[in-house]
């Protein structure tokens, strides 16, 4: 039971990666580049384009 429950945590929390992933994708299109989206999301840009790379290109 406990492991069920830890697979299905496991499995939302990728999914919940990958819709950020494209959001952040789909942010770069809007904003014109990974500069733009990091500033504005206050994060790195090496966060940004990772989590897109990682996250989008399966």
């Amino acid at each position: 039971m406990e492991d069920e429950l830890l697979e299905q945590l496991d499995d939302q929390a990728e999914q919940a990666r990958k819709r950020r992933a494209q959001a952040l994708a789909e942010g770069v299109g809007e904003l014109g580049s990974v500069y733009a989206v990091a500033k504005d999301r206050k994060l790195s840009q090496t966060a940004v384009s990772k989590a897109i790379k990682k996250y989008t290109t399966e």
